[in-house]
């Protein structure tokens, strides 16, 4: 098993050079330089994942999901039930299972706009162990040519540089950024604003606790005679009392005694004060769009886009979940297939989530049923090889 592991295919006749015409305009703009990433990945995952329940629930959620999901490899011919690759992903390394693994990769995706695995290779350079690493560390080496040449990984003060050459020790997933060449665009980043928004209005509600839950309101001096000013000291000793005895949670409906020409005039707030409620709430809907979360599932109030959670539930998949596991699974297979030298593909099992049962079913009923269709044609619309599974590898 291992020495089909191991097996290198054929050397073949060298392929044509190609390259893109614009790619000396991006590596003039870069210059050969470290491309440092534009945003702050640090303070980002600080305020809209650590400190924000709506974007921590958003990302472990489409992580979680997305790691659960089985996967299967398969060539043009049979789809495996064991083989050293899936081993590998069963077992990465000495610390992580496969869901432990892929939920981190995901999440520093979903956090940064990018995720990075690196191979640790053995014998001919096929790898027995995969970690991914943060993306806050990692920085991208363009070339002259505007691809990149290496990955420099830096903690503190120390680094340490990845050559990529034919076969590529990282494999480096981006999402889409339509201003960067080297970078993928988080969904942190768009939800950015809603984040401090959202924040924000924690804040303030905090702040009002902190203040016996209502609102502030002024002490007017009015002297005996009706005008007049407090002196120094007395203006320091009243501040000191009302920090002291009415501020905080603790201190909560103490009633207060004003002496002296001193009176209270509460401030109130009118029903359009009022809204940051409803502007939360909007924020932490803006958070949901970003990562594609339905927020009926995040239980934000005042949503009523799908009839039931079911509904939401299979959206979620469809169009959040599953785009993401395929993109991330179909790069990884790629890579992995370049270090074992097989042509494989690996991606997420349809058939296998339960919020898709229902159109799976539906799909496999109506193919059965095209009878103009040959069995190989049956297989392809499936997602199955072409022939049986026979003959996989044991």
């Amino acid at each position: 098993m291992l020495g089909k592991f191991l097996h290198k295919k054929a050397p073949e006749a060298a392929p044509q050079a190609k390259a893109s015409a614009t790619g000396k305009v991006v590596a003039y703009h870069s210059a050969g330089r470290v491309a440092w990433s534009p945003r702050d990945t640090v303070s980002l995952t600080r305020t809209g994942f650590a400190a924000n329940p709506v974007g921590f629930r958003a990302v472990r959620m489409i992580a979680e999901a997305a790691a659960a999901l089985p996967l299967v490899l398969q060539d043009q011919r049979q789809r495996f039930e064991t083989h050293p690759m899936l081993k590998l992903l069963t077992a990465p390394n000495g610390g992580q299972g496969q869901a432990e693994l892929l939920e981190a990769l995901y999440g520093q995706i979903l956090l940064s706009g990018d995720g990075y695995v690196e191979a640790v290779g053995g014998d001919l350079g096929a790898p027995v162990e995969l970690h991914v690493l943060r993306s806050d560390r990692m920085s991208v080496v363009p070339g002259a040519d505007g691809w990149p040449v290496g990955y420099e990984y830096a903690v503190g003060a120390r680094k340490h540089k990845f050559a990529v050459g034919e076969i590529s020790p990282i494999c480096h997933i981006k999402t889409f950024h339509p201003q960067d060449d080297h970078y993928g665009l988080s969904p942190m980043q768009a939800a950015a604003m809603a984040m401090d928004v959202h924040n924000s209005a924690s804040r303030w509600s905090k702040a009002l606790l902190d203040n016996a839950a209502r609102p502030s309101g002024a002490i007017v001096y009015r002297g005996q005679d009706g005008q007049g000013s407090l002196s120094a000291d007395q203006y320091d000793r009243l501040v000191s009392e009302m920090e002291s005895h009415h501020q905080g949670a603790r201190n909560a409906g103490r009633p207060m005694l004003l002496e002296g020409g001193l009176d209270w005039k509460p401030m109130g707030f009118s029903p359009s004060d009022m809204e940051f409620h409803k502007t939360k709430d909007a924020a932490a809907r803006e958070i949901a769009l970003a990562f594609g979360v339905p927020p009926m599932l995040l239980g934000i109030p005042g949503d009523a886009t799908y009839a039931n959670y079911q509904e939401a539930n299979r959206a979620f998949y469809r169009l959040t979940v599953l785009p993401l596991a395929a993109r991330v699974t179909a790069a990884m297979g790629t890579w992995l297939a370049k270090h074992v030298g097989e042509e494989v593909t690996l991606k997420p099992d349809l058939d296998q989530v339960p919020a898709l049962a229902t159109e799976r079913d539906a799909q496999w009923a109506r193919v059965a049923g095209a009878d103009f269709l040959s069995d190989s044609e049956k297989r392809r619309l499936l997602g199955l090889p072409a022939q049986s599974d026979e003959g996989a590898h044991g």
